[in-house]
C-alpha cells in the first residue's frame, strides 16, 4: 500500500560543506519571515492532516520541512512525495540521508542505522510511536524489513521527550503509516518495477527480479470511518563476488615468511548466489463518530525470506593440512611491505572447493489500538501495542576436495596469492577444479561439513495511558497544558542456535542430478568451479544431522531467555510563551523509569555437560528533559535540549548462560559468556540548533551536540571466584579470568552538523525546478574501547563514522522528474555475523553508494495518474571492505553490482 510519505526531506550528502555554507549565505538574502507554528511531539493515534500544496518531489520535501519546523524537538524528516512513491528498495536508503545518520551495508543492502556515531543498539525504532522488536539477537531493528511503499513518513528525534516512550540514546527513529482520515477522498494506487542486476547470472540464480506494491485508501459512514489497505512484494536476486581471507592477521610463524611478518592462515573467493522475497502488508482502520472520540487500529506484517548459496574456492595458508600428507607447506616467494605479507607463491597447501547454504525466514507482526478521548478542558490517550518478531535459519556447509590417486586429498604443488586494498584479493592454483567428477565429498581437511540453525522470537507487550491537562489561569501566559502518563513494557527474546558436525557416507562424488551450472571466479582469478545443491547432496551422502547439546558447549552456551519489565511515568510541561518579545515553544519534564531484566538460560561444566542458569536485577533511573524553540526574526528558530538518558544492554549481552573449562596444561579454570547484572549506558547530552526557514520551501540549519557517556559497556576479562563449578576438575585454584562485558567508564561524544534544502528558483527564476537537499556532519569520540578480539584491537566507539555526508539534486517541472543521490561515511567499526552467526568487530571502508530516477508523471489527459520511472540503484557499484587493524589487513572484499529497475504507477 502506499501512504502520504515524508519521502525526499532526505538531507543527501554534501561532502563540500563551504558549498553548504555558501548556499545559505545566498539565501539568508531572499529570506522572508514567516510564522513558526506551535506543535507538540507526535503521540501514537494522533491523525496527522495532510494538506497537500504541490506535487511530486517538492510536496514531499515542503512536508518533510513543516515537520521539522513546527517539531518542538531537534528532528529530521522524511515524507513521501506521494503514496508509496518512496523510491528505496527499503526504509532503510531513504532513513541513511538524513543529516547525521548511516547506514551499515549487509549483503549491498542499507540494513542498520547509526545516528550521530553510535552504534545502531543506541537508538529506539518505532512503529506510530510504538517500540518495535528486532529480528536479530540485540534491539537494532534491520530496516530492510520495512518496505519504503508502506511508510507514509519516518520522523528521527535526536533530542529526548519525556512524553516519547521507548526513546534512544542517540536517537528515536519514529517510522508512521497513513491515517486514512486525513486523505479527503478514496485513493487507489498500484507500482511495479522489474529489476536486472549487473552481475549477470550465478548458478542457479536469475539476474532478474520485481517489486509490486498497492494500496487503497478510503472514507465511509460520513466520514467516520477510514480504512488503509496495502501490500508490497519484492523478489530480487541476490548476487555477489568476494574474496577475504582468514582472521586473525598475527605472527605465527610460518615457513618462508620472514619472523615478526603479520599474515593470514588463509584466503577464499566465493560468487554468492541466491533469492530475497519479502512481502509486506499494512492495515488502517479508523474510527471517528464524534470530537469527543478517535479510536485507530493499525497492523503491520512482512515475510523476509532469504535463501542462499556460497560457491566458494578456498585454501589453508597456516601449514595446516588437517591429517593429510605430506606435511611441508611454504611460501617459495613472498611480498611483505610494512612488516605485512600481502601475498606470494605457496606449495603444499589443499584447497578446497566448498558450498555454503543459508536459508533464513523471519516474520514480523505488530499491532497497535490506540483511543483518544476529549473531554473538553483535558484529553486521555489509551494506547496497546503487541509486537512479534521471529526468526528461523539453517547454514548447511559441505566441503570438496581433489581426490589422489590412493584416496585421499590431493595438494595443489603451486598456489599464487595476493591481496591489496581496494580490490579483490587473488588465488589461484595451477590444478583443475572445475570437474565435480575428481572432487569428492569426504573429509576435508576442515572435516566433512557443519551446521548451525538458529532460532529467535521477540516479543513485546505495551500498555499506555496518558492524560493531557489545563494548566492553572495563573500559568495561562506560560504553559499550554501538562502531559503526565505511564507505560509498561514487558518484552522476552528467546534465542537458540543448535550446532553441529556433519558426517558423509564413504567418499563419493555429487551426481549429476544435483550439480548447478559452473561457477566462474575469474574475478579472482581462481578459474571455474562447480555449484551444486548443498541441502540435498547432504540429504543424499551425509549421515542425519545431530543437533544433540551432549558435548557442545556453543549450542548450551547460545540457548537462552532474556525478559525486561519496564514501567515508565512520566510529566511533561508543554511550553508556549512570550519572552521579552521572543516566542518560546518547547516542553520540559522528567521520566522515573523501574527496569526488571532476568535471563534464563544454560552453562557448560568442564565435560561440557548443560546446567540451567537464572540470574538478573532490578533499577531505576530520573531522566529529566528540556527542549526549548525560540522563535527569532526572519523566520530563525534557534533550539536547545538538555536531558538525561540511557540506552539498556544488547539483549545478547544480558544472557545469563556461560562456557566453564579447565585448561589441561596449566589446570587453571576460566569460562566465558554472558552478563544479566549490566547496567545500562547513561548519559547527559546538550544539543543546540539554529534553523533559517524560507516559508516551507527550503531551510538551512547548523546543529552541535555534546554527549557525556557516564558509563559504557565494555568486553574484556576479570577475575572470578569459581568455586560453584571447580568441585571434581582437575583445577588447582577457584580463581580464574572470566571474560564478558562489563560496566565501566564512559566519555565524550560530540559533533556539528549543517544541513540544507534549497530549490534553486529561490536563487534565479531561470533554475525554476531545480534544487539541491545536503548535509555534511563531523562527529568525534573520547571514548576509546579494547575488545578481547585480537583482528580490531584498541577502537573508537563501533558505528563511528567522523564525517558522514549527503547529497540529493533533483528537477522536477510539468510531470518530469529526475534526482541523483549519494550518501558517503568515512570509515568505521562495525558490527558483523560471523560465520558462526555471532556479532564480531571489523573495521569497514567508508563508502558513497550513488542512486538515480527519472521519471514522468502524466498530470492530465487519458493517462492522468500513470507514471514511468527507471531506477538504478549502486550506479557506480560501489565495493564493500573490511580490514584487520589497517587497511593492507584487507578482510573482506565484495561487489553486489548496480541495480536497474524500470516501472509503472498508477493513481487514480
Amino acid at each position: 500500500m502506499q501512504l502520504n510519505h515524508q519521502e525526499r526531506g532526505l538531507r543527501a550528502a554534501l561532502p563540500l560543506s563551504p558549498v553548504a555554507a555558501a548556499c545559505a549565505v545566498l539565501i539568508s538574502a531572499l529570506s522572508a519571515p514567516v510564522h513558526a507554528q506551535n506543535a507538540a511531539a507526535p503521540q501514537a493515534g494522533d491523525a496527522p492532516v495532510s494538506t497537500v500544496v504541490v506535487a511530486g518531489i517538492r510536496r514531499g520535501i515542503e512536508d518533510a520541512i513543516s515537520v521539522k519546523k513546527d517539531a518542538t524537538s531537534i528532528v529530521e524528516t522524511i515524507s513521501a512525495e506521494d503514496i508509496g512513491k518512496l523510491p528505496d528498495v527499503s526504509i532503510a536508503e531513504s532513513i541513511a540521508r538524513l543529516p547525521g545518520l548511516a547506514a551499515q551495508r549487509v549483503a549491498g543492502r542499507a540494513q542498520v542505522i547509526s545516528i550521530r556515531g553510535l552504534s545502531p543498539d543506541f537508538a529506539t525504532t518505532l512503529l506510530n510511536g510504538r517500540e518495535q522488536v528486532s529480528t536479530g539477537d540485540n534491539r537494532s531493528v534491520e530496516f530492510d524489513q520495512y518496505p519504503s511503499e508502506l511508510l507514509s513518513a519516518v520522523t528521527v528525534y535526536k533530542t529526548p521527550d519525556a512524553g516519547l516512550v521507548g526513546q534512544g540514546l542517540s536517537g528515536t527513529i519514529d517510522m508512521q503509516t497513513v491515517r486514512p482520515l486525513a486523505f479527503g477522498s478514496r485513493t487507489f494506487s498500484i507500482n511495479a518495477r522489474g529489476e536486472k542486476n549487473s552481475l549477470g547470472k550465478i548458478a542457479n540464480t536469475k539476474d532478474t527480479g520485481h517489486r509490486i506494491s498497492g494500496s487503497y485508501i478510503d472514507q465511509f459512514a460520513n466520514r467516520t470511518i477510514g480504512v488503509a489497505l496495502g501490500i508490497a512484494h519484492m523478489e530480487s536476486p541476490i548476487l555477489d563476488n568476494e574474496t577475504g581471507t582468514y582472521e586473525p592477521f598475527d605472527q605465527s610463524k610460518v615457513s618462508g615468511v620472514p619472523a615478526g611478518t603479520y599474515v593470514t592462515a588463509g584466503v577464499k573467493s566465493l560468487a554468492k548466489s541466491g533469492t530475497l522475497k519479502r512481502t509486506g502488508l499494512i492495515g488502517v482502520l479508523e474510527y471517528r463518530p464524534s470530537k469527543m472520540w478517535t479510536s485507530t487500529v493499525d497492523i503491520f506484517a512482512s515475510e523476509f525470506k532469504q535463501v542462499d548459496t556460497n560457491n566458494q574456492f578456498e585454501v589453508n595458508l597456516g601449514g595446516y593440512n588437517g591429517s593429510n600428507n605430506p606435511v611441508g607447506f611454504n611460501y617459495s616467494t613472498v611480498n611483505v611491505v610494512n612488516g605485512t605479507l600481502l601475498g606470494g607463491t605457496a606449495t603444499g597447501a589443499y584447497p578446497l572447493v566448498r558450498g555454503q547454504y543459508n536459508n533464513r525466514k523471519d516474520q514480523i507482526r505488530t499491532a497497535g489500538w490506540a483511543n483518544r478521548f476529549n473531554f473538553g478542558s483535558w484529553t486521555l490517550l489509551a494506547d496497546a501495542n503487541y509486537s512479534q518478531a521471529k526468526r528461523d535459519e539453517t547454514y548447511l556447509e559441505n566441503n570438496l576436495q581433489l581426490q589422489s590417486a590412493s584416496g585421499g586429498a590431493f595438494n595443489d604443488p603451486l598456489m599464487t596469492v595476493g591481496w591489496t586494498p581496494g580490490s579483490f584479493a587473488r588465488v589461484a592454483g595451477t590444478l583443475n577444479y572445475s570437474d565435480p567428477a575428481k572432487l569428492f565429498t569426504g573429509n576435508s581437511i576442515y572435516g566433512y561439513g557443519s551446521t548451525y540453525a538458529p532460532h529467535l522470537k521477540d516479543t513485546l507487550k505495551s500498555f499506555k495511558l496518558v492524560a493531557t491537562l489545563p494548566v492553572p489561569d495563573v500559568l495561562d501566559n506560560y504553559l499550554r497544558n501538562i502531559d503526565i502518563g505511564i507505560n509498561h513494557s514487558d518484552r522476552t527474546k528467546t534465542k537458540r542456535q543448535p550446532s553441529g558436525q556433519l558426517f558423509a557416507k564413504g567418499n563419493p562424488t555429487i551426481s549429476s542430478d544435483l550439480l548447478y551450472a559452473p561457477v566462474d571466479l575469474g574475478f579472482a582469478g581462481s578459474g571455474v568451479v562447480p555449484s551444486w545443491n548443498v541441502p540435498a547432496v547432504i540429504a543424499k551422502y551425509f549421515d542425519p544431522i545431530n543437533y544433540s547439546l551432549a558435548n557442545n558447549a556453543g549450542t548450551i552456551s547460545r540457548a537462552w531467555d532474556v525478559t525486561e519489565k519496564i514501567t515508565t511515568s512520566f510529566a511533561r510541561a508543554n511550553i508556549d510563551a512570550d519572552w521579552g518579545g521572543v516566542s518560546v515553544r518547547g516542553n520540559v519534564g522528567a521520566q522515573l523509569v523501574h527496569t526488571n531484566q532476568s535471563s534464563q538460560s544454560l552453562y557448560a561444566d568442564a565435560t561440557t555437560a548443560a546446567h540451567p542458569i537464572e540470574d538478573g536485577k532490578s533499577y531505576n533511573d530520573v531522566l529529566p528533559s528540556m527542549n526549548l524553540a525560540f522563535g527569532l526574526p526572519n523566520d530563525q528558530t534557534l533550539r536547545v535540549s538538555l536531558a538525561k538518558q540511557i540506552a539498556r544492554a544488547r539483549v545478547d549481552q544480558l544472557n545469563a548462560g556461560f562456557n566453564f573449562t579447565v585448561d589441561t596444561g596449566t589446570r587453571l579454570p576460566s569460562g566465558s559468556g554472558g552478563n544479566s547484572k549490566l547496567d545500562p549506558w547513561r548519559a547527559k547530552a546538550f544539543d543546540i540548533s539554529w534553523e533559517k526557514y524560507f516559508a516551507k520551501k527550503g531551510y538551512v540549519a547548523l546543529a552541535g551536540f555534546y554527549k557525556k557517556l557516564d558509563t559504557y559497556i565494555y568486553t574484556f576479562s576479570e577475575t572470578r571466584d569459581f568455586s560453584q563449578y571447580t568441585p571434581g576438575t582437575i583445577a588447582i585454584t577457584n580463581m580464574g579470568q572470566y571474560t564478558t562485558s562489563y560496566n565501566g567508564n564512559g566519555g565524550m561524544l560530540k559533533g556539528a552538523e549543517l544541513s540544507l534544502s534549497l530549490p534553486f528558483e529561490m536563487l534565479t527564476p531561470a533554475l525554476d525546478g531545480f534544487g539541491v537537499l545536503a548535509s555534511t556532519s563531523y562527529t568525534e569520540s573520547g571514548i576509546d574501547i579494547k575488545e578481547v578480539n585480537s583482528t580490531i584491537g584498541k577502537i573508537q566507539l563501533p558505528g563511528l563514522s567522523r564525517n558522514v555526508t549527503n547529497l540529493t539534486l533533483y528537477y522536477e517541472k510539468a510531470g518530469f522528474s529526475t534526482r541523483v543521490s549519494t550518501r558517503k561515511r568515512s570509515d568505521y567499526v562495525g558490527e558483523i555475523g560471523n560465520f558462526a552467526g555471532d556479532r564480531q568487530l571489523r573495521y569497514v571502508v567508508g563508502d558513497s553508494p550513488v542512486d538515480f530516477q527519472i521519471g514522468y508523471t502524466f498530470n492530465e489527459g487519458a493517462y492522468k495518474g500513470l507514471g514511468v520511472l527507471l531506477q538504478v540503484n549502486n550506479l557506480t557499484n560501489e565495493a564493500y571492505e573490511t580490514y584487520a587493524n589497517s587497511k593492507d589487513r584487507q578482510l573482506e572484499y565484495a561487489k553486489y553490482g548496480r541495480t536497474v529497475l524500470f516501472g509503472v504507477n498508477y493513481k487514480f
